[in-house]
C-alpha cells in the first residue's frame, strides 16, 4: 500500500510538472506565432518542438514507474497532464503543417529513439487533448486579426478548421467521456472567431476604409470579444462550491 500511494504521488507531482510545462510552451507558441512577418509560425514550431523535449524527458523518466500494467492503474493521475502535452504539441504541430497531428505522431514523440513507447497512448487521451487545441486556435485567430492585416486571411483559414475539426469530434462524443462538454466549448470558441470575422467582413464591405482604420475596428471588436470571454470564463471555471474545474 505504501509503494502504491507513493507512486501515485510522483506520478501526480510530474503530471503537475508536465501541465506547467505544457501551458509555458503554449504562450510561448502564441507570442512568437503573433510577430508581424511570415515565418512567425514556422519559428513559433520549431521553438515549441524543442522546449517540448524538456516534457518528453519527464515521460522517460517515468517508464520504470509505469511497466507493465501500472500505466492503466495509474492512468487517472496521468490523464491531466498527458492531454495538456497534446495541446501543446498539437498546437505547434498546425503552425508548422496547418492541419492536426496523427495519433502515430504523437505516440511517436512518447517513445524512445529505438520507437518503443515510454507508455501506450490512449484514444481518449488524444482526442481530448485535440479538442482543447481549439481553444488556443481560437485565441490564435482573434489576436492574430488586431495585430496585423494579415491576420484576417489566417483568422479565416482557422475559422474553417475549427469548423471541421467540431464536426469530426462529434462522431466520436456519445463514446469518449468529457468529449460532450469539450464540445461545448469547442462550439463557444468557434462562435467567437465567426463573431470576430463577420464584423471586419461587414465593417470592410459598408465603408471604403484605409487599412489602419479597420485596423482600430478590428482592435475595438476583438477586444471585447475578449471581455466577454474572460467573463464567461470565470464563471464557467467555478462551481457553486468554490472549487475548479479545471
Amino acid at each position: 500500500m505504501d509503494d502504491y500511494n507513493d507512486r501515485r504521488e510522483r506520478l501526480i507531482k510530474a503530471s503537475r510538472d508536465v501541465t506547467n510545462l505544457s501551458k509555458k510552451i503554449i504562450f510561448l507558441l502564441h507570442r512568437i506565432a503573433l510577430e508581424d512577418d511570415t515565418t512567425s509560425y514556422i519559428r513559433a514550431a520549431k521553438r515549441g518542438y524543442t522546449k517540448l523535449r524538456e516534457v518528453q524527458d519527464i515521460y522517460a523518466g517515468l517508464t520504470p514507474e509505469l511497466a507493465g500494467d501500472r500505466f492503466w492503474r495509474y492512468h487517472h493521475q496521468l490523464s491531466p497532464g498527458l492531454q495538456e502535452y497534446i495541446e501543446a504539441l498539437s498546437f505547434a504541430y498546425y503552425l508548422e503543417h496547418g492541419s492536426l497531428i496523427p495519433f502515430a505522431a504523437v505516440q511517436s514523440s512518447l517513445s524512445s529513439p529505438e520507437g518503443i513507447p515510454f507508455f501506450p497512448l490512449t484514444i481518449t487521451d488524444y482526442l481530448l487533448g485535440l479538442s482543447d487545441l481549439t481553444g488556443e486556435l481560437m485565441r490564435l485567430a482573434i489576436s492574430g486579426l488586431s495585430a496585423h492585416q494579415s491576420g484576417r486571411m489566417k483568422a479565416t483559414q482557422v475559422c474553417a478548421f475549427v469548423r471541421a475539426c467540431k464536426a469530426e469530434f462529434e462522431n466520436y462524443a456519445p463514446y469518449v467521456p468529457n468529449l460532450p462538454k469539450k464540445q461545448k466549448v469547442t462550439a463557444q470558441s468557434l462562435e467567437k472567431i465567426e463573431d470576430a470575422a463577420y464584423t471586419v467582413v461587414v465593417r470592410s464591405s459598408e465603408y471604403e476604409l484605409s487599412p489602419e482604420a479597420l485596423d482600430d475596428i478590428v482592435s475595438q471588436a476583438t477586444s471585447r470579444f475578449s471581455e466577454r470571454s474572460h467573463k464567461r470564463t470565470r464563471g464557467d471555471d467555478w462551481n457553486n462550491d468554490g472549487t475548479s474545474d479545471s
